[in-house]
């Protein structure tokens, strides 16, 4: 689940053709990042295609939106197909105040350097075509240094556990038979909160419905102002009663955890069949009953604190039923108060064990659709194995103040088509939020690890 309000909220957009046009790091989680050095001058912009593209853009954020023709002046006719005007803008619009500090490499058509927003810094990355307009572009936080990944399992038991109060981890083969058989893990029946790994019963759902043909990749779905849930960049940004298709909305559901995609696609399969996903691959379907949208939560949480949150918890699932539909979907977002530390994590959240998380995946594999890895192959949260002896990985994320999950699958390359790995960590702490600049790199860092560990084994 990715939260708006959280301090040092991660922009970052990839809008790079024949890729989903937007990432982030993680699934939710976000990474602080530091301030940026004094400059005593302003970097010299060369005097080439990309450097007069990086000018102009640097010109136009302040005056953002940015017309449609100023855009097509600038920006390659693939580039623009591949992220709508409106999407563009919203994001440039977030960028207002960014300064370039300096440049890293300097190319013709490529450019790389650091700039500043609210004091934060980041990395930009600018490209253009043969023709001279741009065809890439990237603003995102700089990359977090990942520790050595562990030689062991001893040793990783013994960092995972310092990570936080509660963890929980499992490294598993999918086997022929499609079951999760445990290599190694730390408490993996015990159920936690997930975050937005919970986005992978939606996309089950979906994937199922698809299947049956009751849907398809290509059906056209309406961006309705009361689905909207809270978040940056992706369906959040566009325009009330606009379209999206089914592809689209699950590519920025898993590669950005957008919450407005993943409620848009509850709402089309219906909340009953998600939950039957849930049942079909989670051992503590319970707590996820009845299982909310991202936006039910935020409100839950943050509007009349904590007597609404605790008269929901006291109420029998058909009553939350009746209550989510009759009081909850008349409340409005802007009537939240946010929070700056846990809330209600362990009792408001989706729950699950390491094990329900690799069971979601091996039901996932199991469809053996193109589809479903283009979608969680989009963005490999960090992981970076070494592609010459895996296949794409998949992966998702979860977080919110205090919880931190990561969750991934890989295959490992060969003729009989290799073997099928899961790896998911999940960390939380009820009393404190989690130091993501510190938590993220050694979670994927003992991901990494994991995954060497199997292989090797």
């Amino acid at each position: 689940m990715r939260l708006p309000f959280r301090q040092a909220r991660v922009l970052a957009l990839a809008l790079v053709t024949a890729t989903v046009p937007l990432t982030a790091l993680t699934g939710g989680g976000q990474a602080a990042a530091s301030a940026a050095p004094a400059v005593a001058a302003a970097p010299v912009i060369p005097d080439s295609p990309v450097g007069r593209q990086l000018s102009w853009y640097l010109d136009a954020v302040p005056r953002a939106p940015i017309a449609e023709g100023e855009l097509k002046e600038h920006l390659s006719a693939e580039f623009l197909a591949s992220i709508p005007v409106d999407d563009f803008n919203a994001f440039t619009g977030r960028l207002k105040g960014m300064t370039l500090e300096k440049l890293t490499t300097a190319k013709p058509d490529l450019l790389v350097g650091q700039v500043t927003i609210a004091g934060q810094s980041f990395v930009l990355t600018i490209s253009v075509d043969g023709d001279g307009k741009i065809n890439g572009l990237r603003v995102a936080p700089a990359e977090m240094p990942v520790p050595p990944a562990p030689g062991s399992w001893n040793q990783l038991d013994g960092r995972l556990r310092k990570v936080a109060p509660e963890v929980g981890f499992l490294a598993a083969e999918i086997d022929s038979r499609g079951q999760c058989k445990i290599i190694h893990a730390v408490a993996p029946d015990r159920p936690q909160p997930l975050g937005s790994i919970f986005k992978l019963y939606v996309l089950g759902a979906v994937a199922q419905k698809i299947h049956d043909g009751g849907l398809s990749w290509n059906t056209k779905l309406t961006v309705k102002p009361e689905w909207k849930s809270l978040g940056e960049g992706g369906l959040t940004d566009r325009p009330d009663n606009s379209t999206t298709t089914v592809r689209e909305a699950a590519k920025l559901m898993i590669s950005i955890s957008d919450n407005t995609a993943a409620d848009i696609l509850l709402h089309t399969v219906g909340r009953k069949a998600v939950e039957a996903k849930v049942r079909q691959w989670s051992g503590h379907a319970k707590p996820n009953i009845p299982f909310l949208t991202t936006r039910e939560l935020f409100l839950l949480k943050g509007v009349n604190y904590p007597e609404q949150a605790r008269s929901y918890l006291a109420l029998s699932p058909a009553k939350k039923r009746a209550y989510l539909d009759g009081t909850v979907a008349r409340q409005s977002l802007a009537d939240i108060k946010y929070w700056d530390r846990p809330r209600e994590i362990g009792t408001l959240e989706w729950f699950g064990s390491p094990r329900d998380v690799c069971r979601a995946y091996a039901g996932l594999n199991a469809l053996n659709s193109r589809r479903l890895h283009e979608t969680l192959s989009a963005n490999d949260g960090g992981l970076q194995l070494d592609p010459a002896k895996w296949k794409a990985p998949w992966f998702k994320g979860g977080s919110e103040l205090g919880v931190l999950d990561l969750s991934y699958l890989a295959r490992t390359t060969g003729k009989a088509g290799g073997k099928t790995y899961v790896v998911t960590a999940l960390t939380n702490d009820p009393r404190t939020a989690l130091n993501e600049s510190t938590t993220a790199p050694e979670l994927i860092s003992l991901s990494r690890g994991a995954f060497a560990l199997v292989k090797a084994g």
